[in-house]
């Protein structure tokens, strides 16, 4: 109800939705879809296998790979994105310049966020593993709380028109943002502090991109 109170049905609120869908199409394969599915059991193979420590190096060697994939999935798409947006995503926009350079905007705010959204996955299916399950519980209401308070924002200031659609749209980077530190931290103290490696295809890596393809097909 907020939505519709601060963006209405119009071209603003058009332009969000279509924006918004375009980093979670990438859900089913990168976040809560095969990767994931992949390799939480992996994971938990890992620390039968190897203890913590083992389990530990197998996320950095994977946390590593599936950041540098998402960094480049994310510098193609911000390059290219008028013409995904205009051929794909959101083709009926094509007679509306305003509409579809709003939508273009925004869409280049929040596809940052398939990074948050993925690593955060990642990370919450470490800590159900570990039988830790508050953080990843409770990190996804962080959406709708940041938004809710975005929406407060623009109601009680009388925004309107293309601000209030880029209000929304780095409220949600912000989520985003919050969210993977959640569970970030969550998994630090319950002993996997994973720090960068260089990305490396090694046996294990090879290993969840193979069962990633399994499960997304």
């Amino acid at each position: 109800m907020m939505m519709a109170a601060a963006v209405g049905t119009g071209p603003i609120a058009g332009a969000f939705y279509a924006a918004f869908q375009f980093p979670n199409t990438f859900r089913r394969l990168f976040a809560e879809g095969a990767f994931n599915a992949a390799f939480v059991p992996l994971f938990a193979r890992e620390i039968e296998a190897g203890g913590m420590e083992g389990a530990r190096k197998f996320s950095e060697e994977v946390f590593g790979v599936l950041f540098g994939i998402l960094l480049l999935l994310t510098i193609a798409m911000e390059l290219a994105m008028p013409l995904v947006i205009r051929n794909l995503i959101a083709p009926g926009f094509a007679d509306d310049p305003e509409k579809l350079s709003t939508t273009t905007a925004l869409a280049m705010i929040m596809f940052p966020y398939l990074i948050c959204m993925s690593l955060g996955a990642m990370m919450a299916g470490m800590l159900n593993s570990l039988r830790r399950y508050f953080a990843a519980a409770i990190a996804p209401v962080f959406l709708n709380v940041i938004l809710v308070t975005v929406l407060a924002i623009v109601w009680y200031r009388g925004m309107e028109g293309r601000v209030v659609g880029e209000m929304l749209a780095w409220g949600v980077l912000a989520a985003g943002v919050v969210q993977l530190a959640i569970v970030t931290v969550a998994a630090r103290r319950a002993g996997v502090k994973i720090g960068f490696r260089r990305p490396r295809l090694t046996p294990s890596v090879k290993r969840l991109l193979w069962l990633a393809l399994f499960f997304f097909n």
